[in-house]
């Protein structure tokens, strides 16, 4: 299935203050995510610098979720919580591969 991927890579020494940040309850705010999936990750060859990788349907999904005030008003949190600006890769995917066979299994 295609879709879009986004990686936003940044530095902090604030790890824990971050993650706190980014792991709100699902009963917060009032719209649903457009997001499918987030993955937060260290680089294990560059203490202090994170990825996150956040799965969309589409673009058009991500955008929306760009515009929405939560996601300025947590985007403005956490470059506060960063050593410097994020960069952000806005990826179209072109195919992927689960690594299961036909019938559900590796």
């Amino acid at each position: 299935m295609a879709g879009f991927v986004q990686i936003i890579e940044f530095q902090t020494s604030r790890i824990e203050e971050v993650e706190a940040l980014g792991r709100p309850s699902r009963t917060e705010g009032t719209t649903a995510p457009t997001f499918r999936r987030i993955i937060a990750t260290a680089d294990r060859d560059r203490p202090g610098t994170y990825f996150t990788i956040v799965e969309f349907d589409s673009y058009e999904s991500a955008m929306e979720n760009s515009n929405r005030p939560e996601t300025s008003d947590f985007a403005a949190k956490m470059a506060a919580l960063c050593d410097g600006p994020p960069v952000f890769r806005n990826l179209d995917v072109l195919w992927e591969d689960t690594g299961q066979g036909p019938d559900g299994t590796a």
